[in-house]
């Protein structure tokens, strides 16, 4: 368990720590934006191998700190969905908020499709994911990972936000007036509306495929099935 906290940690931190703040600036300055992109690109796929791999040496193991039935599970396999319809349509949409985006803000349309319903579809789709299996998954390993990683994901919204105002200034805080942070949140306050052709079809039946091959697929790749 404790290798689990240890990379549940490490994780976390240097998405929090590093990315974003002070220390990216002097890490940058230090040694140039490509190779720090470069090596925190590697930090993060290890630490994600590290976290699954601990996991999966704990998965089962530990207090069990609730069990909320069949019911649970299902709501989790309809929470995956509306998970997957933020963050599959999220990826595949320009966002001044993703990595090298921050051009987007250059265009007249820049809010539209997915930002109309939050900026960040992906990070919310990632909260949805892991907040889905801690319902279904009461157990101290499965709060460890899913629970980091909701965590995570809520943070990283403001995060990113902070990081993105210190550097773009008045084309941010002009983006952020017509944009929300939580899912729904401008189009529930007046200033958006939901415009699912702007989405783009394909990329809500992506979202759905995926969805639909992960429910099927679970059993052979995590040797559990969703439903029971």
């Amino acid at each position: 368990m404790t290798g689990l906290i240890a990379a549940a940690a490490f994780f976390v931190l240097l998405h929090l720590l590093v990315s974003g703040t002070a220390l990216r600036g002097a890490l940058v300055r230090s040694i140039g934006e490509g190779a720090y992109m470069g090596l925190f690109s590697l930090a993060s796929i290890g630490g994600l191998v590290w976290l699954g791999w601990a996991y999966a040496q704990v998965k089962g193991t530990g207090t069990v700190y609730w069990d909320l039935g069949p019911g649970a599970r299902h709501g989790a396999v309809a929470l995956m969905l509306l998970a997957l319809l933020l963050a599959v349509p999220g990826l595949l949409t320009p966002n001044p908020t993703s990595v090298k985006q921050e051009g987007a803000l250059d265009k007249p349309d820049a809010v539209k499709g997915m930002l109309r319903i939050t900026r960040h579809p992906f990070l919310w789709g990632v909260a949805i994911w892991a907040l889905a299996h801690l319902l279904a998954n009461g157990d101290l390993p499965a709060v460890i990972l899913f629970g980091s990683l909701l965590v995570l994901a809520v943070l990283g919204t403001a995060s990113i936000d902070a990081k993105r105002k210190k550097a773009l200034g008045p084309k941010w805080d002009a983006f952020a007036a017509q944009t929300s942070g939580a899912p729904f949140a401008a189009i529930l306050g007046g200033k958006q509306k939901l415009a699912l052709g702007e989405i783009g079809w394909w990329r809500l039946l992506l979202a759905v495929v995926v969805w639909a091959a992960l429910l099927w697929g679970h059993p052979f790749l995590f040797g559990v099935s969703p439903l029971g």
